[in-house]
């Protein structure tokens, strides 16, 4: 029963978490006159605050001074920082100038940009599904291209941003808060220096457009690092394959949130390009929930065979063996991209 309970727990904190990064764009325009980067600065500088009191809150603070030891990793977060930066600054921006829907398509596509940067950058392998769907994905692009006149740009920039975030995440191997608090950290002063320069200029919004207004640009610590907390929970508690899928939510709230709410034109070669990156994903998740389940089975089998031979001659008992232990994800599991610590950047 406890079990059960843990597990209902997770999904609900992970329904949640991407339930609050898909409405996300529902509290950007709220920020109004502000903009984006002064809105981005303001979100870097109180998610600092935010997630300062939270580590303060659990005691966790041994990793900053192995951190601070660590050259390579620090210029890693550093990477990841800047990186998340342009990804936040520009997502703010498409949100409030009317691009909500090519947004969405960034986060769409994320997975096969992070599936063709294994293969460019890491040398990884891909089965055949995985290539098709890579093929589908060119394509979509391609024929939204065309539709556009250019390549959609606001939605490549969000991919690659983010998904360059994942990779340089992958490599620093930390938890969700601490990582957050890293990043932030290392443009916490960059961020204060912006807004002071904009208050010394007279051109800030956070006291010249009212209390409301000013408690709106600090709640953007509390709108970054509550869906983290809410996605740590559910981390825990769920399999990666579960997280996986869930991460799909949010892109499909940002798109019905752009067409019925944000009024965004969608004509027949928009539909056609999000069909085609559809189909994409449809095979990337079959594909990533077949081999999983293939995975799980030789792993069984393997344990089952194990304890055969581990039992005593003539022993004939018939007691089932214990269970295997949780088996790793795939590696088309993890092109899903449920990597935890990656996923924790979503808008």
């Amino acid at each position: 029963m406890k079990g059960t309970n843990e597990q209902r727990a997770g999904l609900l904190s992970g329904f949640a978490a991407y339930g609050l990064w898909g409405l996300v764009p529902l509290f950007w325009p709220l920020l109004k006159p502000s903009g984006a980067v002064e809105i981005l600065a303001h979100r870097m500088v109180w998610s600092l605050g935010v997630v300062g009191i939270a580590l303060l809150a659990l005691r966790r603070w041994s990793w900053i001074g192995e951190l601070l030891r660590q050259p390579r990793k620090l210029a890693l977060i550093t990477v990841a920082a800047v990186v998340i930066s342009i990804n936040w600054g520009l997502y703010i921006w498409s949100v409030n100038h009317g691009h909500v829907v090519e947004a969405s398509l960034g986060y769409f596509i994320n997975p096969l940009v992070t599936i063709a940067m294994g293969v460019l950058l890491l040398g990884e392998r891909l089965r055949p599904v995985q290539w098709v769907a890579v093929g589908t994905g060119v394509a979509s692009v391609l024929v939204l291209a065309i539709g556009y006149g250019q390549p959609p740009w606001i939605s490549l920039v969000l991919a690659f941003s983010f998904a360059t975030y994942g990779l340089m995440k992958k490599k620093v191997n930390m938890g969700g808060l601490e990582s957050l608090a890293a990043e932030t950290a290392v443009v916490f002063v960059p961020a204060l220096g912006y807004l002071l320069w904009l208050g010394a200029r007279g051109e800030s919004t956070f006291l010249s457009g009212g209390i409301g207004h000013g408690a709106l640009l600090a709640s953007t610590g509390v709108v970054t690092a509550g869906p983290l907390i809410l996605f740590g929970a559910a981390a825990i508690r769920v399999p990666l394959s579960t997280l996986g899928l869930l991460q799909y939510l949010a892109p499909v709230f940002q798109f019905i949130l752009g067409i019925v709410y944000f009024h965004e034109a969608m004509p027949p070669e928009r539909w056609a390009g999000f069909g085609l990156v559809w189909v994409a994903l449809t095979l990337l998740t079959w594909d990533a929930l077949r081999t999983s389940r293939r995975t799980r089975m030789r792993a069984l089998a393997v344990r089952e065979a194990a304890a055969k031979q581990a039992r005593p001659a003539g022993d004939d008992s018939g007691s089932a063996p214990s269970p295997p232990p949780s088996s790793p994800p795939s590696p088309s599991v993890l092109a899903l991209g449920d990597d935890p610590d990656a996923m924790t950047r979503t808008p």
